[in-house]
């Protein structure tokens, strides 16, 4: 589920539950990022809002007279502002909302109020008690200040809370939160003491901050007293991690466990997109450009520019596509074209419809692979980014992230190259074919593409 949000916030370059719901509706029922092609554990939680989710699908279908199959690419402002996301009962407090969330404070921690606010949606919106948002907020939170530098110390101070009230809102959390804030799980004894890493959200925050606060600054240590509470022990080691991870930092993970790691470039390309993608989010609110659309659970308006990620321009209402022209730019990113050489060929430019060439984009290969990854670079300016963006490696179909039909690969935004010499043949093809429709598939949640 982790995956699956990342992926929304990268295609949607913004915060978008609707487009997170139905990614999760495609791990539940077709595998979708699930490492072994189907969904082989879900929480009751969550398997009831999802069926939820899909009922006020059905429902929402009918009564606005729309084609169910066209729900899951739903791009009409009005209409996604209409459909109630909060798939969620009110008392639903699960661990599942949590063990989830980094990649939210990882997109947004460079603004870390509107951070912590989607924090506790992308949790509300499968677990609705107050708690669940909570907890989800206050995690958030302590993972944007390890992101910005923050000392451990600062981290597990009782104070932490006090020290940042206004990143909150100035509000008050829930008790049983407020609890564990003020330092709740630093019990030396742990599971002696009464920690548990339980199903219960309040449970789980608590047992992975007494994994963080006692795991002697190492993250394998950490972990492993994570898993070694009992009880819930994938989640609370997920949970820890996240934190952990956030702190040390990905050098700092036990080698051994990322040579065994199932995905690991994968997870390292979705990575290198978030990053990118976050940093592109923040600078568009400098932008003056606030037209705005798409609900995210609490009518926070998004900007233009940064929400019609979502938006294939075919479905787009006439208006709106006069004004994604209007907004468009002259450094606009767009998406790559590979020639058999590994050299960046035609570029498809998705704003305006066209094919072009591009003198701003790099190739950096590493020539000790035996099928060499390519690192595409773009720079903006003099400023080089996008470090990372896009990897071309061999990528067997017995690995591929997801099972699901052709039908659904045309609307998700999330797709794989498979291997170069099939893109070598692929291009050899298209050279002879004055019209193609193909979907580039490509490794962390690269939009459609269309020739």
């Amino acid at each position: 589920m982790a995956l699956c949000l990342a992926n929304s916030l990268i295609a949607c370059q913004d915060f978008v539950p609707y487009d997170q719901l139905v990614r999760y509706k495609w791990w539940y029922r077709h595998g979708y990022m699930s490492s072994t092609g189907q969904c082989f554990d879900i929480g009751a939680a969550t398997r009831q809002s999802i069926e939820e989710f899909e009922t006020r699908q059905r429902k929402f279908a009918h009564d606005h007279d729309m084609p169910l199959d066209e729900m899951d690419s739903l791009s009409d402002r009005d209409l996604l502002q209409a459909f109630d996301v909060k798939c969620s009962k009110e008392d639903v407090a699960g661990n599942g909302a949590l063990m989830r969330l980094a990649p939210v404070p990882l997109f947004f921690y460079r603004n870390p109020e509107v951070a912590i606010d989607y924090s506790g949606i992308s949790g509300r919106i499968t677990h609705g008690d107050d708690k669940a948002y909570d907890a989800c907020c206050y995690y958030g939170a302590l993972i944007i200040a390890a992101l910005n530098g923050a000392k451990k110390s600062e981290l597990i101070s009782k104070t932490f809370y006090d020290e940042h009230r206004e990143w909150f809102g100035n509000r008050t959390l829930h008790p049983e939160i407020m609890a564990i804030a003020q330092g709740s799980y630093q019990k030396p004894g742990g599971y002696q003491d009464g920690i548990r890493g339980k199903g219960y959200i309040v449970n789980a925050l608590e047992a992975a901050l007494w994994a963080f606060w006692s795991d002697e600054d190492s993250f394998e240590t950490g972990a492993l007293k994570a898993v070694n509470l009992g009880d819930d022990t994938d989640t609370t080691a997920a949970i820890y991690g996240q934190l952990a991870g956030a702190y040390y930092g990905y050098k700092k993970l036990p080698e051994k466990w990322l040579e065994c790691m199932y995905a690991k470039d994968f997870i390292l390309c979705v990575s290198s997109w978030i990053s990118y993608e976050g940093e592109a989010w923040f600078k568009n609110q400098m932008i003056p450009d606030t037209s705005v659309l798409i609900n995210t659970g609490n009518n926070i308006l998004l900007s233009l520019k940064q929400s019609v990620g979502i938006l294939p321009t075919q479905h787009c209402p006439l208006s709106l596509k006069a004004s994604l022209r209007r907004s468009i730019t002259s450094d606009s990113v767009v998406r790559k074209a590979i020639d058999p050489d590994g050299r960046i060929g035609h570029l498809y430019d998705a704003w305006r419809d066209r094919i072009l060439a591009s003198a701003n984009i790099n190739l950096d290969i590493k020539e000790s692979y035996l099928c060499p990854p390519i690192k595409c670079e773009i720079k903006s300016g003099e400023k080089l980014e996008n470090r990372n963006v896009l990897r071309v490696i061999d990528f067997p179909a017995d690995l591929r992230l997801n099972d699901y039909e052709r039908n659904m690969r045309d609307i998700t935004q999330k797709c794989e190259y498979n291997d170069l010499a099939m893109i070598n043949n692929w291009i050899e093809r298209i050279k002879d074919i004055p019209m193609v429709r193909q979907q580039m598939n490509a490794l962390g949640g690269i939009q459609e593409t269309s020739l």
